[in-house]
């Protein structure tokens, strides 16, 4: 039996909000980084409230992933920023933005009395590309300095594994070219607390603060301690300030600015580290040997692999193992460095990407004497017997790698780094068995990652109906550029298009390309987000520089990839006609306008020469394009169809009603509705008839392009809604035995537990991670989630990393390490079965909640015939983790059948781990999780209650779903996927539709022809029945050809009509997709364009 819960835990239940991140002046918060990054201008407008100052603050900068969602949570925030004086106005572009930010500080020398506050205090946001195109305004800002209540700290969001971007990036080294010391926090409470710090070194020292930050810490969450008293800020004794200060005046001459930034201001900057002791030993002891150094996420992988390798704080002391933490990479503060460098024989430095603490280290040592002066390791090993020199003295640096300088580093990279230095040093045999033994689990889970075979991989996809999936369409013949952000996904698709740039360069590369091609002209590809940030200067230059390019400029209404922001930066957004005029002015030869509903611009002011025309005839206007000479203009009208699904979530867009159904036995299973959509909602449906295609209604957005195609086998439903569960249809999970408590694990014994969610970007694998994170926090748990956007969300795979800790000193780390998870909750199957997923799991030891769904990749997309690897990794699934250690169900099986949305699988999957006993959480805090998150909450409370049922009856649940199905419905989709049953069965279904589409007569034919196969080849292969089946199949499709009468008879089957009626409700009418030869009208191309 579970002990009651703490009253401690009732009172958080009764009194804790999602609010409490932003309200709260004292107290704990669960909030993510970015959060953390709101909070922080409103802790130091509070600090300077009591130190008597009258402030205000200023946020500026443009979204990028990881730093997409920043500007949608000050948004959210507005109300207690206005409370505080903090002015939120996002840029144009960065550079702008960084400009904009420079501003205030030169509100130094305003005229006197003009300025309303003390001060004004700023945040520049960007991701890391963003940092590249702001250096001229960094230095310029930089050498002029700031005010003494202002100051600015510009928060970089890297990405350095390109995992939504481009390309890696890493600001450290820009900023150190600009000047501005770097903050590298590496927990969300130390954005908090360094973040208090930079501002203060800002005013201190009259510069810019630059604070780094990366997804696995900005886009994790955790519980913080909020109390603006919490940092003790200590302004150095040791530093002579020069005469006039170091802040910002008028005049101030070039020369003089950089003279004050070279010999005062990185020295004032230093001074503040040295002071405040920003970098720090973490382990000492009075015998060290061997000192590690590290800061922000390698520091916390250094000491999840000081974990993994078995030694923890007193062990390290004891075998001379000296940890220092970094918090401000650069410049590197000389006399803390050599405090920690005293004494050590070798320095391991290890950070990610390229070095920036390892030279500044072997700058500051180099003048030691050799007998004091430790060895410095890093990204190499040195040549064995040859302290000659650097990596650069090597003859081939790649093959001595010790930590890499690519990519990113992980726990288990670094354990074997350590472990071979503490090796070379020498270690007692105790700690060497103990070494080899924790080193052997490493290994062996490498070498079994290098033998799993994928069996399918989940790449990110346009949305369903999104408008990028007609608009990046070219003509064949032709080509395109590619662009950044949700444009970039073309490259991987069959568009013809060939290459990216930065943003806001888009088609440029041609400028360089046409006078050496042969081509006569290209398309490229470009959002309305990029163009208002800088793209418009790139059509500018195609325009300057005369080639001939047409522009396809999509006008989706949203910054889709960064979460659906609106366009313009401003409250009426930025307009088609807006663009068009733009345009115009510019001098383009040619514009038109593209819509999927015309109609609205019958009286829209358009252009002299500008017509409209409906996306059907995209091609024919692209073919035209093609052979008009300079740059031509194609202005993509179409919301982003996530941003019409929210849209109408909030009332704000009409739900058309209209849907489209496939009738199975009219589809003939070519994939023609997949080619001329590109859509993940047209689905494959396996049927006794073989494969054939269904509309998923839940993801759905109704674009309607999948009805392009010559396809009969569509029929519209107008007027009707989907069919809800009514209370008389609807089962409840509350039916039948009480749920038996489980024992759930007891965290103050595990100290810590880690749960890795794996499945499909935006079905909710981040809201899982939010409610666990929320009900640790309501126990006062520790608790770090980690979750990922961006890219990865558009369909792809995705995790939501978990940690619990008994405390929050028991999680070191932001994501489960290798072998290091004690619960995979795998919403998906394929993405469960990842090499990322995988690494995580001990065979013996992981728990394993497995959906049996796999939606279709897509790959299915272009490949009718693609087959679903689902069961083959849930095979593997089983091999890796154990017998006993995995429990399936398919969850969108039940959450579609019980709930009426699949949408409600991964609370199902939720609540099934929880019944199993695989979270250590009560109850109570993860249903007030899933209450304080506010959406569809009863509909989740109860899609956690199936989930719990199912753990403990999954066969019962099974039965509601299908009450006459007795055979698990995973089973009956493996049977119908494949060899559709024996031949007496194939023919016997076959016979009866043919009496249906003829008569008995014609039935009979077919049978016999079947069975005189059968007869011949069993004399030739006794036994054999392949090649009759294979007969039997083709010679059904052959006999039951469907002509118009056929179709027709098939939509007026009663069953069919059934089977509608029980998916709507409502008034509704069919419409039926035909084209009979006499009244099709037909495009330039011949093809068919009337559906009647």
């Amino acid at each position: 039996m579970n002990a009651p819960l703490p009253e401690s835990i009732r009172r958080a239940l009764d009194q804790v909000t999602l609010d409490d991140k932003y309200r709260l002046e004292q107290g704990r918060a669960f909030m993510s980084g970015v959060q953390a990054l709101v909070k922080l201008p409103m802790l130091q407008r509070a600090r300077d409230a009591q130190a008597g100052k009258n402030t205000a603050g200023f946020i500026s900068g443009y979204r990028g992933s990881p730093l997409g969602g920043y500007d949608q949570a000050l948004w959210k925030a507005a109300p207690h920023l206005r409370s505080q004086n903090i002015v939120f106005q996002p840029g144009v572009n960065e550079e702008l933005a960084a400009t904009a930010l420079w501003g205030t500080q030169q509100l130094g020398y305003a005229p006197e009395g003009s300025n309303k506050y003390d001060g004004v205090f700023g945040i520049w946001y960007g991701k890391g590309p963003g940092v590249d195109r702001c250096s001229d305004v960094f230095k310029h800002a930089n050498m002029a300095g700031t005010t003494p209540w202002g100051g600015v700290i510009a928060i970089a969001g890297d990405d350095h594994i390109s995992k939504s971007s481009t390309a890696a990036h890493q600001s450290d080294h820009i900023f150190k070219a600009c000047g501005s010391p770097v903050f590298f926090p590496s927990t969300v409470q130390e954005i908090l607390d360094l973040g208090l710090h930079a501002f203060a070194m800002s005013r201190y020292a009259g510069i810019w603060s630059a604070v780094k930050t990366i997804q696995e810490i900005v886009e994790s969450s955790a519980t913080v301690e909020i109390d603006p008293d919490r940092v003790k800020i200590l302004l150095p004794d040791d530093f002579d300030m020069p005469p006039g200060g170091l802040h910002i005046r008028w005049p101030d001459a070039p020369l003089e600015q950089e003279a004050r930034l070279m010999h005062y201001k990185w020295y004032a900057a230093l001074a503040y580290v040295r002071a405040n002791r920003l970098n720090r030993n973490v382990i000492e002891g009075p015998h060290d040997r061997l000192g590690l150094i590290a800061s922000g996420k390698a520091y916390n992988d250094t000491r999840q692999a000081l974990f993994d390798l078995g030694l923890d704080d007193d062990t390290c002391r004891r075998i001379g193992l000296r940890l220092h933490k970094v918090a401000v990479v650069w410049p590197l503060e000389a006399s803390i460095t050599r405090e920690f460098a005293t004494g050590l024989q070798e320095i391991l430095v290890i950070e990610e990407k390229r070095q920036v603490i390892e030279y500044q280290i072997k700058e500051e040592l180099y003048n030691w004497r050799a007998d004091v002066r430790p060895n410095v390791l890093g990204k190499f090993n040195e040549l064995q017997g040859d302290f000659s020199g650097g990596e650069w003295s090597m003859p081939n640096p790649t093959a001595n790698t010790l930590l890499r300088g690519n990519a990113d580093l992980s726990p288990a990279l670094i354990a074997q780094a350590v472990a071979a230095r503490l090796r070379k040093l020498g270690v007692d045999a105790d700690i060497a068995a103990r070494l080899d033994t924790r080193l052997a689990l490493i290994e062996a889970q490498e070498r079994a990652l290098e033998t799993l075979e994928v069996q399918g991989e989940r790449p990110p996809w346009f949305c369903s109906g999104c408008p990028h999936n007609t608009s990046t369409k070219v003509p064949e013949g032709s080509r395109a550029l590619g662009g950044i952000g949700c444009h970039y996904m073309a490259t991987w698709m069959d568009r013809a298009t060939l290459g990216f740039t930065q943003m806001g360069g888009e088609g440029v590369p041609w400028v360089g390309q046409q006078a050496f091609s042969n081509e006569h002209h290209v398309f490229a590809n470009l959002g309305d987000g990029t163009y208002f940030h800088s793209g418009l200067l790139a059509i500018r230059q195609a325009i300057a520089a005369g080639v001939n390019i047409t522009y396809k400029v999509l006008y989706n209404d949203a910054v889709a990839m960064t979460g659906g922001q609106q366009v313009g930066e401003r409250p009426e957004g930025h307009s088609v006609l807006q663009i068009m005029n733009s345009l115009i002015s510019e001098g383009v030869r040619k514009l038109v306008i593209v819509s999927d509903d015309p109609a609205k611009y019958a009286s829209a002011p358009l252009a002299a020469g500008v017509t409209v025309h409906h996306r059907d005839e995209l091609d024919r206007l692209q073919r035209a394009f093609r052979d008009i000479a300079g740059t031509t203009i194609i202005i993509y009208d179409q919301t982003c169809a996530t941003e019409k699904r929210r849209r109408r979530k909030r009332g704000e867009l009409a739900d058309p009603a209209k849907h489209v159904v496939i009738n199975p036995l009219v589809c003939e299973g070519c994939g023609d509705c997949s080619v001329q959509s590109n859509c993940l909602s047209v689905e494959p449906l396996e049927t006794e008839f073989g494969r054939k295609r269904t509309i998923n209604q839940s993801t759905c957005n109704k674009d309607y392009s999948c009805v392009n195609g010559f396809c009969p086998s569509f029929v519209s439903v107008e007027g009707g809604k989907p069919r809800k569960l009514t209370s008389q249809r609807k089962a409840s999970p509350d039916q039948g035995p009480e749920f038996p408590e489980p024992m759930i694990p007891d965290l103050d014994l595990q100290k810590s537990w880690g749960i890795v969610v794996a499945g499909v970007g935006g079905t909710g694998v981040i809201t899982i991670g939010q409610i666990l994170g929320m009900a640790a926090h309501l126990e006062g748990r520790g608790i770090v989630t980690q979750d990922a956007a961006g890219l990865a969300q558009k369909g792809g795979a995705t995790w939501s990393h978990i940690l619990l800790g008994a405390t929050q000193d028991d999680i070191r780390t932001t994501r489960v390490g290798m072998a290091g998870a004690a619960l995979v909750i795998g919403c998906d199957p394929i993405v469960a079965a990842h090499p990322e997923t995988l690494m995580r799991v001990r065979e013996g030891r992981t728990f394993v909640a497995l959906n049996g769904h796999s939606a279709p990749t897509a790959a299915f997309v272009k490949d009718p015939a693609w087959r679903n690897p689902g069961a083959a990794c849930s095979q593997e699934i089983d091999q890796v983790a154990g017998q006993g250690q995995v429990g399936h169900l398919d969850a969108d099986a039940i959450a579609s059948k019980l709930m009426g949305d699949s949408i409600y699988a991964n609370p199902i999957m939720l609540g099934y781990a929880w019944q199993r006993g695989w979270i250590p959480l009560s109850l109570a805090t993860l249903i007030r999780a899933i209450e304080l998150n506010g959406v569809a909450v009863e509909a989740n409370k109860t899609a956690f209650a199936w989930g719990r049922r199912a753990a403990i009856d999954l066969s019962g649940v099974y039965k509601l779903c299908e009450p006459t199905q007795i055979i698990p419905l995973q089973a009956v989709r493996q049977r119908l996927a494949g060899s559709q049953g024996s031949l007496d069965d194939v023919v016997a279904r076959r016979y009866e539709f043919l009496r249906g589409y003829q008569n008995e007569a014609y039935a009979h034919r077919y049978r016999t022809f079947v069975q005189h196969v059968h007869r011949m080849e069993t004399q030739a292969a006794a036994g054999s029945s392949q090649l009759a089946l294979a007969v039997a199949h083709t010679l059904f499709k052959l006999m039951a050809y469907k002509d118009e009468y056929e179709v027709a008879r098939l939509h007026s089957d009663p069953a069919f009509l059934a089977r509608i009626a029980e998916q709507f409700e409502g008034d509704y009418t069919l419409a039926f997709h035909l084209a009979p030869p006499l009244l099709s009208r037909r495009d330039d191309q011949g093809l068919s364009l009337i559906h009647i």
